[in-house]
């Protein structure tokens, strides 16, 4: 398959997109938080082809991406108040939420379930492209299933050129890890995958907030789960990751200890001193937590390479965006964390 390259910045992208779309065809599109890989959410054999192209398990439910906030009365009921609380508040923008779907959603696209998790994306040329469309877009990540996702074009095209029909070039994505999953089925609002939108904003508008273990632990392989990223080892480059918690020199010190050739070191900014001669890479300032999200994947992605045994590195601790970078990193890891306690 030759896959078409496409700029945001073509006035005739839009249509040439949303017509590949509307013939069952695969278009990854930019959005704020990573790129996703598009196609017909209401359409069984174009969402198969998601599937396929990432080499994704069937039984991952996928987000449709809708071009308004109304347009999901078509796709989900019931629509409880908190959801249009919480579209008012975030849409367009990094956040999914989990609800009630219609007949008319695929089981393909839900992963066999009676809910489906629906998003609003804050990007004006993908928004255009779905409602030219005519249709809600099904989309995950831009990569091979597993692997850290994709925040520029160059790295879907690493991917997935020759898989797909189009990649629409929209720069870099500006958050930088994928959005928040909010579980709305329930009597209490559930997080089910922090992003964009914190923990902390989410309880602003929804009061109680219950925390899923698929966010802080490995849960079973065989668990039915209500939204993607919340099962499978997720966001992994080829080596082994392993987080090191704990104070900085502390850290650095038990690192050089374990450090072998082939090995290589994941850190914040602030930290690239302790680690010369240790293959250092930062992907962002501890002090700033915008710029660990924003660079998290593309860190993960340059470190992506068979010569490199063991990552060694280090995630920042406490709430807002941070918990995003914590969770990621975690998954990339399998939740193998040497905690300060062991240095």
């Amino acid at each position: 398959m030759e896959t078409l390259f496409l700029s945001a910045q073509d006035p005739q992208t839009a249509e040439k997109a949303a017509e590949i779309l509307k013939h069952g065809g695969l278009v990854a599109l930019p959005t704020e938080t990573v790129y996703g890989l598009g196609a017909n959410g209401l359409d069984g054999d174009a969402v198969l082809k998601i599937f396929e192209a990432k080499g994704r398990p069937q039984d991952n439910p996928l987000i449709l991406h809708v071009a308004q906030p109304e347009d999901i009365r078509e796709i989900c009921d019931p629509i409880p108040e908190t959801a249009w609380r919480l579209a008012e508040r975030f849409w367009p923008g990094p956040l999914t939420m989990v609800l009630p779907c219609r007949p008319s959603v695929p089981r393909r696209t839900t992963a066999g379930l009676d809910t489906v998790a629906v998003r609003c994306p804050r990007t004006p040329i993908t928004r255009e492209i779905i409602r030219l469309s005519g249709v809600p877009i099904a989309a995950p990540s831009a990569n091979r299933s597993g692997k850290p996702s994709t925040t520029t074009a160059e790295h879907v095209r690493h991917d997935m050129e020759g898989r797909i029909d189009a990649i629409v070039d929209g720069g870099p994505c500006d958050v930088g890890v994928e959005s928040t999953i909010v579980d709305l089925t329930g009597p209490v609002a559930r997080l089910l995958r922090p992003g964009g939108v914190t923990p902390e904003q989410l309880r602003d508008v929804v009061g109680e907030l219950i925390v899923d273990k698929a966010v802080t632990s490995q849960i079973d392989k065989d668990a039915v789960v209500r939204a993607p990223g919340m099962k499978y080892k997720h966001y992994a480059p080829q080596g082994e990751v392993k987080i090191i918690a704990g104070p900085r020199e502390k850290a650095a010190a038990y690192i050089r200890r374990q450090f072998q050739d082939g090995d290589a070191v994941l850190c914040f900014e602030e930290e690239l001193p302790l680690y010369e001669g240790c293959n250092p890479t930062a992907y962002g300032k501890e002090s700033d937590t915008a710029t660990l999200a924003h660079g998290l994947f593309a860190a993960l992605r340059d470190l992506d390479r068979a010569d490199i045994r063991v990552i060694f590195a280090r995630c920042p601790e406490g709430g807002g965006v941070a918990y995003a970078v914590q969770n990621r990193l975690r998954k990339a890891a399998g939740f193998q964390i040497v905690t300060e306690d062991q240095l």
